[in-house]
């Protein structure tokens, strides 16, 4: 009998969950592309960069120890709490468009949040180490498991378990990305950035992208899900 076939693990109904998985964040990625793109061409009034609005944003909080610096890629915007760092991807740092300044403005949010002590942030950050001990070692210990002592094996539940603090920490990184949108969109009327006319492009812009957020944390639970149940199904065997 094949190694797959006998732990019903290569070969079985619970694949549908991971093609499920697979293909919502295929859209989630593909929708935040094309959204970003779109506004992309859709150039602010104000004319300020995405570093510009930036700055401007953290003045207004009251923020002025982070530092604002230029990354490379497309849409690797993120804030560094360890050394309070703001990095604008080539496609926000020098736009002017109203995409830029939306996504730039979000991840002035994350500085925000760490500022005040947001507690899902601290919470997210307090996951890290878990999160990434279980994203390293949870595969290989499942795959380990299957093969010496089946899904239902010790070794493989230690796997889930650790995949499992993985999950969580993506499930708890949902409300730190909403609030940072929401915080965003608010500050950027507030403060004139962007006209009434202007923020419905960029909350599309946010909306898409938190979106990304959502279907990976729906993709790690399908995947969960299906191991809980390879797992569980070997026990009752």
């Amino acid at each position: 009998m094949p190694l797959g076939y006998r732990y019903g693990y290569y070969f079985d109904p619970t694949y549908v969950l991971v093609l499920i998985g697979a293909v919502i964040s295929l859209i989630a990625s593909m929708r935040v592309k094309t959204t970003f793109h779109k506004y992309a061409k859709v150039r602010s009034r104000s004319n300020m960069t995405g570093a510009q609005a930036a700055q401007r944003v953290l003045n207004s909080a009251g923020i002025y120890d982070v530092r604002i610096q230029h990354v490379a890629g497309d849409l690797t915007d993120h804030y560094d709490p360890r050394n309070k760092t703001l990095n604008l991807s080539d496609s926000v740092y020098g736009s002017a468009s109203v995409a830029a300044v939306g996504v730039a403005a979000h991840e002035c949010g994350h500085a925000i949040q760490h500022q005040q002590g947001y507690s899902p942030l601290n919470l997210r950050s307090a996951l890290v180490p878990v999160a990434n001990l279980g994203s390293t070692a949870a595969w290989p210990l499942i795959i380990l498991g299957i093969l010496f002592g089946g899904a239902g094996s010790l070794i493989c539940k230690i796997g889930i378990l650790l995949f499992s603090a993985a999950v969580l920490f993506q499930i708890v990184t949902l409300p730190v990305e909403f609030n940072a949108s929401a915080r965003a969109v608010r500050i950027l009327g507030d403060t004139g950035i962007l006209s009434e006319q202007e923020l419905p492009y960029t909350k599309k812009v946010l909306k898409a992208a938190a979106l990304t957020y959502v279907a990976g944390a729906a993709a790690a639970i399908l995947q969960l899900l299906r191991l809980v149940l390879l797992a569980g199904g070997r026990d009752r065997d």
